[in-house]
C-alpha cells in the first residue's frame, strides 16, 4: 500500500515529507543510508525517525496529500496533524 509519510531530524530540527510505495520503515531505511546516491535533504542529518504516516488507496493519493503538506510550509500544522488523527481522516476523504 502507498503511504505519504513525515520524517523527522532532532539533531537538525528538520521535517521531510515523502511518498512512498514501500513501508515507511522501510523508506525510512534508503534514507538513512546511501542507497540513493543522489539523496540530497535527507543528507543534512543521520537521525532521522518517522514522525507520521498515513496509508492511502493509490500513490496518487499520497501524491496529493503530501503536496498538501509541503504547500502548507507549517511546522505548527506537522504537529497538530500527529496529535489530532482526525486530520489526517479528512485529508483522506478530501483527496479521494
Amino acid at each position: 500500500m502507498p503511504y505519504c509519510y513525515v520524517i523527522y531530524s532532532e539533531n537538525t530540527d528538520t521535517y521531510y515529507i515523502g511518498k512512498t510505495t514501500n513501508l515507511p520503515e522501510k523508506r525510512l531505511i534508503m534514507h538513512l543510508t546511501d542507497f540513493y546516491e543522489k539523496r540530497k535533504f535527507t543528507k543534512i542529518a543521520d537521525d532521522w525517525k518517522i514522525y507520521w504516516t498515513i496509508e492511502c488507496k493509490s500513490i496518487e493519493i499520497a501524491g496529493r496529500i503530501e503536496k498538501h503538506l509541503k504547500n502548507m510550509k507549517s511546522r505548527k500544522y506537522l504537529e497538530n496533524l500527529k496529535k489530532n488523527p482526525e486530520i489526517g481522516l479528512k485529508l483522506l476523504q478530501r483527496y479521494q
